[in-house]
Parts: structure tokens; sequence; C-alpha cells
């Protein structure tokens, strides 16, 4: 493993201040004119779960409560315990694992900050990268109830974890039931995801495969508001989405360049941009149901 910073931090009776988790998230303007990010309907939190901003200083579980409320009502003192949880933050480089196949995890984490992947390895040590993580989302949450764990994750990039001792949320989850509908909705959704990925991979074409792609990493990074009103940075390289979509680097570059040449998307490096969103959508098959983002959330698009 590649060398950690760890830094402890234990929150104490400290003040949460619930606040407008989802914001304007999906009330900004489109993607400079363009269809199909901005100019969705608002989400709309459940009332009581709508605002979770903490006051100074940060809690390092606010993304993971914001995430989490995008699914399920929790109330202020739901969000209290939770943010009350003790956790170790670790900064990780990219490439390290945060958890090996055949390993007993001993905690659950949730990933601040970076992008992380989940991945399974075959006899002859082809990877393929089953799941993508971002900000706030929990990792491997059915390590609550699991001993082993069956696959790996791996940081994407460079990013902050926060590591929860498994008891500790295994108690929490006990005496506040709201708390584990919440984690057992958002398990549910990567479930669904993972039926998605299983489509694109197996039975959609390389462009289509492709397209799905960048239209998931785009709906799931503006519904945790971190996509600015172009477009978002890949955190990927080519070859780590071949391993994601089941191609070749250079198949993906390929198909890359024929998305930017029909004016679906456009490149500045690893900057991606959505000229042609609607019609990526329709060429990507994507309809983002699935992601179980919010109820009627993306309504108009089907």
């Amino acid at each position: 493993m590649l060398p950690e910073q760890l830094v402890h931090v234990k929150i104490l009776h400290q003040t949460f201040v619930c606040r407008a988790v989802a914001r304007t998230c999906y009330g900004r303007s489109s993607l400079n004119g363009y269809p199909g990010f901005g100019d969705r309907e608002m989400l709309r939190a459940p009332a009581l779960t709508r605002e979770i901003m903490m006051s100074a200083p940060p809690n390092p579980l606010q993304s993971l409560i914001r995430n989490l409320s995008l699914r399920a009502p929790l109330d202020a003192d739901d969000c209290r315990l939770m943010a009350a949880l003790p956790v170790t933050v670790r900064t990780l480089e990219a490439s390290t694992y945060v958890i090996r196949e055949a390993e007993r995890p001993g905690s659950c984490f949730v990933l601040m900050a970076g992008f992380a992947f989940r991945q399974k390895l075959t006899g002859d040590g082809t990877q393929q990268i089953v799941a993508l993580h971002i900000p706030g989302d929990p990792i491997d949450l059915h390590y609550l109830a699991l001993d082993v764990a069956d696959h790996s994750v791996q940081m994407l990039t460079r990013g902050d974890i926060a590591v929860i001792a498994r008891a500790d949320l295994q108690h929490l989850v006990k005496t506040r039931p709201a708390v584990g509908h919440a984690l057992f909705a958002n398990m549910l959704a990567e479930t669904a995801i993972s039926r998605e990925w299983i489509v694109n991979v197996g039975r959609r074409n390389a462009l289509t495969r492709t397209a799905h792609l960048l239209c998931e990493l785009g709906a799931r990074l503006e519904a945790a508001d971190l996509i600015d009103e172009y477009g978002y940075v890949l955190p990927m390289t080519q070859e780590r989405l071949g391993d994601a979509l089941g191609l070749t680097s250079v198949h993906v570059n390929r198909m890359l360049k024929e998305l930017e040449i029909g004016g679906l998307i456009s490149r500045t490096k690893r900057k991606i941009n959505f000229p042609g969103w609607e019609q990526l959508r329709s060429i990507g098959d994507f309809n983002q149901r699935y992601l179980h983002l919010q109820a009627d959330l993306f309504s108009h698009s089907g």
C-alpha cells in the first residue's frame, strides 16, 4: 500500500443545522444553454432532510448524510447521530487499495473526496471494473452483514476516505431505524446500478456503452452537486474506461472520437462538455430511473 496520511477525528457534542442539502443543483441554469442537466426539475429532498449543511468545522460524514438524504428521509436527530460517529480520515493515493478481496473488513468506508472503483480479477489477471464511487458514496455497506470481501476496492484518483468502525455503524442502524432504512435504500440503488452495468457490457455496442457511462457519471455528479455548468472532468484514463466497458483502450479512444465528431461531446484534455446531451442520452440508451436519486427526479425525460 502506498503511504497514507492519517488524521484522527472525533466529533462530540457538535451542533448541526439542517439546511438545503439539495440546494439548487437541479434549479440552476442548464449546461451553457445545453438541454438535459440544469433544466431538470429542482431536486426535492424530503422536508426534514433537505438541509444538512453543518456548522464549521465541516464534518467528515456530511457528504454521506447528503447522499443518503437523496433516497430516504432522515430527521435532525438521525443526521446528528450519524455525524457524531467517530471516524478516521485517510488520504489515499490513486490505485491504493481500500479493501482487498478475501480481507475481513472491520470498518466501513465513506468516500469524502476523489473517486474510487470496485473491481474483480479473472484467473489470468484481467481486471473488470464493476462499479464507480463518487464523493459521498459509502463503500460496500454490505460488509455490515457480510464478513469477507468478495472483491477489491481501489482509489481511482487521490482522495480522502472516512473510516467508521463497523460495530459503531451497526449499533446506529439498530437504534435508529431510519438510518438503517437509508443505508438499505442506498444498497438497493447500488444493486440497480449493477444490473444496468450488466446490460451495458453484455448487450450494448461499444458506442452505446461509452455514451451510457458518460451519461451516468454526469447524472450522479450533478445529483451530488459536483458538476459545473459545462460538464465535468472525467476521472478515468481510457484504459480504466476500457476496464469498465469491456473494451480495449484503443477502442475507447475511437468511441470518444466518434462522439466528439458527432457533436455530442467536446473534450479539453479530460474535461468533457455536453453540447449534444439529449442526443447522447438517446445514443447511450440512458434512462436514469435506475439511479433512484429522488421520486419524480428527471420525470420529464421518462
